[in-house]
């Protein structure tokens, strides 16, 4: 893919007014993976134990991101570029990598002596997937859209990252209609958790409860993860060996754990 970069300007190098303006899809872009490039940095400086919230930080970055690329910019890009559908293959393949390898990391003990390798494979996955996309792939959209055009697909692209699932999910399509059919129930869980893991924090007598009750709405993220349907326009490359899920479960699940986060919210004592 480097070679095919040959002709093309990095978005990194190039002036917001290059990119389309503050609006631009490209320079949403380029902002997020700025963002993504400190949040590393700093979880490199932390120990193991202390990296959870660092983690859930780049979880809320990375995932909405992916959606919004996986359902606006790639079948743009499949449209108008001939080899789009390899181009965009290549990014959807390192994706389908990181949520499976994020979704183990969120069930292994924090202390497992294979945990760092597995995050040391992420970290490089995601460094990798930035440069692939603002060397080429994005560069490539670039040459075949106005600044006006990118603008409006800005806005599209901002539109699904504000609706996104924040957390992995390796079993959903990469690809419309699949991803898009998933984006109501596991927003409204992923969400869910990360309020949820916001009250967790470390010392809090309710954070062996809280986490609990987040680990039961991850649970019922697998099952909405195997309802029919969310593999649709998966590419045979991406797709994994799946299951039915149950919604009667996944729902009850979710309501529970929901259920009791109300009431522990009711139960909290009120500060003076």
């Amino acid at each position: 893919m480097r070679e095919l970069s040959l002709n093309l300007k990095s978005l990194a190098h190039q002036s917001l007014n290059e990119l389309g303006g503050a609006s631009s899809v490209l320079t949403h872009q380029r902002r997020d993976h700025v963002d993504l490039d400190r949040m590393l940095q700093r979880l490199g400086e932390l120990r193991p134990e202390q990296q959870r919230d660092q983690l859930l930080r780049i979880y809320r970055l990375v995932f909405p991101h992916a959606f919004a690329e996986e359902s606006v910019l790639w079948p743009v890009i499949r449209r108008l570029l001939p080899d789009g559908h390899q181009l965009t293959l290549k990014v959807e393949q390192e994706h389908q990598e990181i949520n499976e390898l994020v979704a183990r990391l969120e069930l292994m003990n924090v202390h497992s002596p294979e945990r760092q390798l597995i995050l040391a494979r992420v970290i490089e996955l995601l460094r990798a997937d930035v440069r692939d996309e603002e060397d080429d792939l994005l560069p490539r959209l670039q040459n075949k859209l106005s600044h006006s055009q990118l603008r409006w697909l800005g806005i599209a692209w901002e539109a699904a990252r504000r609706i996104a699932p924040t957390r992995a999910h390796p079993i959903v399509s990469r690809r419309p209609p699949g991803n898009v059919l998933a984006t109501l129930p596991l927003t409204v869980i992923d969400r869910s958790r990360d309020f949820i893991d916001s009250l967790a924090y470390p010392g809090s007598v309710l954070a062996p409860l809280l986490n609990r009750l987040s680990l039961a709405l991850c649970k019922a993220s697998f099952q909405v993860e195997r309802l029919p349907g969310m593999e649709r326009g998966e590419d045979s490359s991406t797709r994994v060996e799946r299951k039915d899920g149950s919604i009667l479960r996944a729902v009850v699940v979710s309501v529970a754990a929901l259920a009791a986060l109300l009431l522990l919210g009711k139960t909290r004592p009120r500060k003076a």
